[in-house]
């Protein structure tokens, strides 16, 4: 018994480099316009049996938005930053660039006093590992960036490391079908 799990990347919230750790802003003006333009392409996600998002605020937009009304799950909130929270990578460079240079090379410090990339990535599959299964049955899921990227990582039992190689542009989709332990990505 195999499930289907769609994941789409929520719309933008903000500009790449205005983006910060923690971020629970609504969708900009941009991320609206890109909801409406790929409405109509991302249609069949309405189909789903269940539909969940992150909690945070443009997720729940992304899904209001394209009318899957998705249910929010605390698990796929984005990785807690701990003292990092509301600040952009830049900022937090320059106050602190060892910490940075740790919390990229090792993942599981966690020196910003949040939570560490291994257990953000265990956290996210532990997710994905619950999910009802009913064969044939189809799940799409709201997410952050980082929430679809550690997915991946976590489903395809790479090496946490793998996680920084990933980029996920908004609106994108991953489609990952099987159970418990057992997932493949579906391109």
């Amino acid at each position: 018994m195999n499930v289907r799990l769609t994941f789409l990347t929520a719309a933008r919230s903000a500009p790449l480099l205005a983006e910060r750790f923690d971020d629970d802003r609504p969708l900009d003006r941009t991320g609206w316009y890109e909801v409406q333009r790929a409405a109509h392409a991302l249609q069949p996600l309405g189909a789903a049996e269940l539909r969940y998002c992150s909690p945070t605020k443009r997720s729940r937009d992304t899904g209001e938005a394209l009318g899957l009304m998705p249910l929010a799950q605390p698990a796929l909130r984005d990785c807690s930053m701990g003292r990092w929270s509301g600040a952009t990578l830049a900022e937090v460079t320059a106050r602190e660039p060892g910490a940075v240079d740790v919390w990229l090379g090792d993942p599981r410090a966690a020196p910003h006093g949040g939570e560490s990339l291994l257990a953000f990535i265990s956290r996210v599959g532990g997710w994905l590992d619950t999910r009802p299964v009913d064969d044939g049955g189809r799940i799409v899921a709201v997410a952050e960036p980082a929430v679809v990227r550690a997915a991946l990582v976590y489903a395809l039992k790479a090496p946490p490391a793998t996680y920084w190689n990933i980029n996920v542009s908004p609106l994108s989709m991953l489609e990952l079908t099987g159970r418990a332990g057992r997932w493949s990505l579906s391109l």
